[in-house]
């Protein structure tokens, strides 16, 4: 049975379901070092529930949760084993989902499912023999599951996996076999352990790791098999730069790409606003009037389709220790501002509000949110949007202001009054 079959039997899951509601907020709980906490991750980040709690966190994204040839966890193997996790054992992870929960916050599995890492070789000596954790053979693998058309490479070595199953539908990862997402056996084993997660370990959602590297069709079907209250999936494109290297200005083709994947994938999963991150860090760099489209909106994925656009500063790629694509350390502040008064689903990275020590101007902008009722589909009224100054109004409930310049005139009217301000940014609530 084919894809074509998969997702015709799914016909009843494919309609939209619906995203979340007013005020989600969603917080990554782990950096990139996060593995090497001593005495677990899990037991560590179970004591921060009371202020996240706090703070009006609605959602946390934790990191993934399987045994894994890296210590992060995005090379996974055995994947129902979560006991060889580096972030600790299975019964510290449901621990720590059970507190979340006792405060009303729901739980985002990291689901690495494009690429998996062998338990061992075949007679040819080719990395392609998979475990799944289990005494039966549930996610027990060879070849004929993956993709013929994988090619793996460490360093300048180049290796064929020895992959025999259907040409990948997607970007190729390079650091570990392409898994076969039209192998029927492969999309029943996988939607079953993602289930597991659900039932078993008390998962509530997803976040798809590289989803790029597969078709958004396969996104589709697991969405529909498993039906998660919350996803979000990772498409990291390069934006279009010009000669300065710096972004251009027009990036409708990029956002356009995010819009399209949700829409092929079903419509009720979310994307990571690369789109809205690339232009915000480049505009607050003294370049403000990058955050007006020629249409007179927000340039990102949430001028198009802000309830399945999920907003963020850094995470744990762009930010942390691998400092990939990293927001102007200076101006974090601002970017906050943006992301947590305007539509979209706003991210919170875990560096930021607790190493940071910008815990209290983060809370300070959430509590505003979630007081005058912002959500992802709110309406956003652009004020002014020159190279040292942002103003915008969200439903004519708040004004976000951001930028160097101090006098912003008469565009705040007598009724808004202060709620929070900070180095080059403030933030008023209509009285």
């Amino acid at each position: 049975m084919g894809i074509t079959t998969c997702l015709s039997c799914l016909l009843l899951f494919t309609t939209i379901l619906p995203i979340t509601t007013a005020s989600t907020i969603l917080f990554q709980g782990f950096n990139w070092e996060s593995s090497k906490k001593e005495g677990g991750w899990y037991n560590f980040l179970i004591n921060s529930i009371p202020e996240l709690s706090a703070s009006g966190i609605t959602h946390v994204w934790l990191p993934p949760p399987s045994q894994s040839a890296a210590s992060e966890g995005y090379m996974p193997g055995r994947l129902y084993d979560l006991d060889a996790s580096r972030y600790g054992t299975q019964n510290e992870l449901k621990t720590l989902i059970n507190a979340f929960h006792s405060k009303g916050i729901q739980c985002v599995a990291d689901i690495v499912i494009n690429h998996r890492t062998a338990e061992r070789q075949d007679s040819d000596g080719r990395w392609n023999i998979f475990e799944g954790g289990t005494p039966d053979d549930r996610l027990d693998w060879d070849h004929s599951c993956i993709c013929i058309d994988d090619i793996t490479k460490s360093g300048d070595t180049t290796t064929n996996s020895g992959g025999t199953g259907n040409p990948d539908t997607g970007a190729d990862f390079n650091g570990a076999p392409d898994i076969d997402h039209l192998n029927t056996r492969v999309q029943r084993e996988l939607s079953d352990w993602m289930n597991w997660l659900k039932t078993e370990i008390g998962f509530d959602g997803w976040r798809f790791d590289f989803a790029r590297g597969y078709s958004p069709d396969i996104t589709k079907l697991y969405m529909g098999n498993t039906r998660p209250d919350f996803a979000v999936g990772e498409i990291w494109n390069s934006l279009s730069y010009g000669s300065d290297n710096k972004p251009n200005y027009d990036q409708d083709a990029h956002r356009r790409e995010l819009e399209e994947w949700v829409k092929a994938a079903g419509g009720s999963v979310t994307a990571f606003d690369f789109t809205t991150k690339g232009i915000l860090q480049a505009a607050v760099e003294g370049e403000l009037g990058r955050l007006k489209d020629s249409n007179g909106g927000p340039p990102g994925m949430i001028g198009l389709m802000p309830e399945n656009a999920v907003t963020f500063v850094d995470n744990h790629d762009t930010g942390s220790t691998q400092q990939q694509w990293p927001f102007p350390s200076d101006k974090v502040m601002q970017g906050y501002v943006y992301i947590l008064t305007h539509p979209g689903i706003p991210s919170i990275f875990y560096d930021h509000f607790f190493d940071w020590g910008l815990k209290e101007e983060i809370s300070n902008l959430t509590m505003i949110r979630i007081r005058n009722g912002i959500k992802a589909s709110s309406t956003v009224r652009i004020l002014a949007s020159d190279p040292d100054l942002y103003v915008a109004a969200i439903d004519d409930k708040i004004i976000a202001k951001i930028g160097t310049r101090y006098d912003v005139g008469n565009l705040v009217p007598t009724t808004f009054k202060i709620a929070t301000s900070g180095n080059n940014y403030a933030v008023w609530e209509n009285q």
